[in-house]
């Protein structure tokens, strides 16, 4: 069976980002036979302008749908702010949504976790990713629900944490079976 490629998009720009570490503990724990590929370019991706996307593409933002095209399924992990999806997480999404009706993501598999300051973990910008997610194309893996609030880390790396750790692989293991499903209606 050939590998699986999972395109990691992170919401949070910060280096020490709780995020940024659930995004390393999924690409640690990944099943044999995946490879989990964090694309670290989304501060470069100008804000989506349809007078930009013509010919000439900007090149991160070209980067990034490449990244999207090559990838068998994509994990976005964030944390919320101000009660929503970072907007730099929202932009990648943009990008990827066009052209619409067929963008890099268009019916491939997605998920969202991650963790958020406060007791129920980003829970509003997970749904919102989600929201987003599902009108722009991708087949969004409902059963993955992991949000975690950040306290319960006690300022540690999530992977000091063996409950986390679990989730995260199982997060990860399902949405790499949904890359095996194929929807209803869709040859």
């Amino acid at each position: 069976m050939a590998e699986i490629k999972v395109l990691v998009l992170v919401g949070s720009l910060r280096a020490a980002s709780i995020n940024r570490q659930l995004a390393e503990l999924a690409v640690e724990t990944a099943p044999d036979g995946v490879d989990l590929q964090v694309f670290d370019r989304l501060a470069e991706v100008p804000f989506y302008n349809e007078d930009i996307d013509t010919a000439d593409v900007p090149e991160p933002a070209a980067a990034l749908r490449a990244a999207a095209v090559e990838a068998d399924a994509a994990l976005l992990v964030t944390p919320e702010y101000n009660a929503t999806i970072p907007a730099v997480l929202k932009n990648a999404i943009d990008w990827l949504s066009r052209p619409y009706g067929s963008g890099a993501l268009h019916g491939k598999p997605a998920a969202v976790i991650g963790a958020a300051h406060g007791r129920y973990g980003g829970v509003w910008a997970h749904d919102e990713t989600r929201k987003s997610l599902g009108v722009a194309g991708p087949r969004v893996v409902e059963d993955v629900k992991l949000s975690i609030a950040a306290s319960t880390l006690d300022d540690k790396h999530p992977r000091e944490n063996a409950e986390v750790t679990v989730s995260v692989r199982e997060a990860v293991a399902k949405l790499v079976a949904a890359v095996a499903e194929v929807p209803a209606g869709v040859a």
